[in-house]
């Protein structure tokens, strides 16, 4: 982020299909309760770590069959903030529980 410009996020939808979504954009609105067990980073293949927004629209579970690291359930319409850390090749959650 620089200083005194404004940081411009992009947006895109996705539904849980076999628990997977790919994660194309900053902002991903989630449709669908999931199980979501498993997140494709596609800057550059899982080859860097990233941030991603989450916005389930109903009560979306995260498990950790897959590439997540710790499993919440998310309240509808309230944002969920992950970080994918390129050492672990898990996506780590920032949600205070």
């Amino acid at each position: 982020m620089i200083p005194g410009s404004t940081s411009k996020m992009t947006e895109s939808t996705a539904t849980v299909v076999a628990g997977v979504i790919s994660a194309k954009t900053d902002i991903v609105i989630v449709a669908g309760t999931g199980p979501l067990s498993t997140i494709r980073p596609n800057f550059g293949g899982g080859q860097f770590s990233g941030l991603l927004v989450l916005i389930p629209t109903g009560a979306l579970v995260i498990n950790t069959s897959g590439n997540i690291l710790v499993g919440i359930t998310c309240a509808a319409n309230r944002p969920v903030w992950l970080v994918y850390v390129k050492s672990l090749g898990k996506w780590l959650i920032n949600s205070g529980v």
